[in-house]
Parts: C-alpha cells; sequence; structure tokens
C-alpha cells in the first residue's frame, strides 16, 4: 500500500460510525480488536497483581520494621557489655567503701583510735561525748561530740589524722576559738558503720506497715 493508499485509510478512520463497527474497514477493524485485547489484559493484570501489590507493599513494611527492630536489640547488645561493666565496677567500688566502714564490734576500737589521734598530736581532750546510733538504711551513723584544745598546728594535723584513718570518719560543725595562748576546736565527729544481717531484717521489719505481713 503506497502513501496516498495509507492516507485514505486514516481519512476513513475519522469517518467511522461507532454505531455500525461491522461496516469498518479491516484496519479500523483490526486497531478495534488490539485497543480491547489490550485494555482486557490490562484490566486483568490489575485485577489480578492487586492482592499481590499489596502483599508486596506489607512485607516491604513488615522488612523495613524488623529492620529497626534488630538495630534496636544491635544497640541494647551493645550497651548490655558497658552496662555489666559499669555494674561490676560499682559493685567493686561499694565493696571497697564498705571494707572502710567498721563492723559493730569494732566500733569501740575506732573511737579508741580517734581519741588516740588527738593525744598523739599533743591535743588535751576537754570533752569526747559519743551519742547514740541514728540507722540510715544499710548503715548506722554514730555522732561524737568533741572539744580539744592545743597549737594551730597540733589541731591541723589531728584533723588531718582523722581524714587518714582506714575507717570512714568526718569531722563537722567545726569551731575554733582562742583560749589562753592556744586554741580551743569543737567539732562533731561522725563515724559509720554497715548494719548486720540481724539489723537489717529488724530495720525492714519496723519499715512494714501494721498488720503487713
Amino acid at each position: 500500500m503506497n502513501l496516498e493508499g495509507l492516507k485514505k485509510e486514516f481519512s476513513d478512520l475519522k469517518s467511522l460510525n461507532p454505531k455500525t463497527p461491522g461496516a469498518w474497514p479491516w484496519l479500523a477493524k483490526i486497531l478495534a480488536f488490539i485497543v480491547m485485547f489490550v485494555a482486557v489484559v490490562a484490566g486483568g493484570a490489575v485485577l489480578l497483581w492487586q492482592d499481590q501489590w499489596e502483599t508486596l507493599n506489607k512485607v516491604k513494611e513488615e522488612e523495613g520494621q524488623l529492620k529497626e527492630t534488630f538495630l534496636s536489640k544491635k544497640r541494647q547488645a551493645i550497651n548490655l557489655d558497658l552496662i555489666k561493666k559499669q555494674l561490676t565496677e560499682t559493685q567493686e567500688s561499694f565493696g571497697a567503701l564498705l571494707k572502710q566502714l567498721p563492723s559493730k564490734s569494732e566500733m569501740d576500737a575506732l573511737l579508741t583510735d580517734i581519741n588516740q589521734a588527738g593525744l598523739g598530736r599533743g591535743l588535751q581532750f576537754e570533752l569526747f561525748r559519743p551519742a547514740g546510733e541514728t540507722m540510715n538504711g544499710a548503715f548506722a551513723e554514730q555522732p561524737i561530740t568533741i572539744r580539744v584544745t592545743g597549737n594551730y598546728d597540733d589541731i591541723g594535723k589531728f584533723a588531718s589524722d582523722i581524714a587518714m584513718l582506714p575507717r570512714i570518719v568526718t569531722l563537722n560543725d567545726i569551731s575554733i576559738t582562742p583560749v589562753g595562748g592556744g586554741l580551743s576546736m569543737d567539732a562533731i565527729a561522725k563515724t559509720f558503720r554497715y548494719l548486720d544481717d540481724t539489723e537489717v531484717a529488724a530495720q525492714k521489719k519496723a519499715a512494714k506497715p501494721a498488720g503487713a505481713k
């Protein structure tokens, strides 16, 4: 078919009557068939593949969630080792501090050490009065009211000796006043000890509300 023939065929297509497809030329029928075939195939593909597309999108969404969960678990696993290390270090530090607290049987020796620290520096004890213990969780705190007299250097060295004791002793509420040719220091020395199992159990029992088992 020459160019003139093609032009005539396409010109005839413009004047087709959609109500009488049987009278269409063969080229128009073939094109119409191809268009309907493509439309049917495309429509069928959409209907058949729609569920698969939805499933695919759902799987992709689940994949993203699983990746995020995996990364979260991985970060937790990495942090877990760090947390375990920090817990071990904390327990070791707590154990070291606990060793610096005397037991009930060692308290008398500690009071003697405080007294000897002052006498060893040539200080005169005007007052050395231990007060009752105050329970504080797993520990007991005992304040000791002291008053010593001596020169400036000896009082300073006494305070340093208290800080260097193997057991924890703190000096609080310090007041220094001139007395005669020297100084007088008033302070409250606080010592601490850990409670034994029996005392801890008694503390817990006392803390329970009345009637609680």
